[in-house]
């Protein structure tokens, strides 16, 4: 069992070299617009892009209360860090 266990990772490291951690860009600012943007906006803004059912609306909304919480001076420490990140993919 550990043996291919072992050929296993060795399989996947040979064929999935080219695999990467690049965030898609939408994704980054959708993740911008959830640490920042009033729920009055971005309700209808999930509604629009992702039509998702309305429990998981909720579920997302009810995280976004929790993190509305953060500090701002934390929100945008973390939005940094993002934003790094994107234009590091981008480039």
């Amino acid at each position: 069992m550990r043996l291919s266990l072992s050929v296993l990772l060795v399989t996947l490291a040979l064929c999935c070299y080219e695999a990467n951690a690049i965030v898609c860009p939408s994704l980054g600012k959708e993740m911008i617009a959830f640490l920042f943007e009033h729920e009055a906006l971005y309700k209808p803004h999930l509604q629009l892009a992702y039509n998702p059912p309305e429990a998981a609306l909720n579920a997302k909304l009810q995280v976004k209360s929790c993190t509305d919480k953060i500090p701002i001076v934390q929100r945008k420490l973390i939005a940094g860090v993002l934003e790094k990140i994107l234009v590091k993919c981008i480039f």
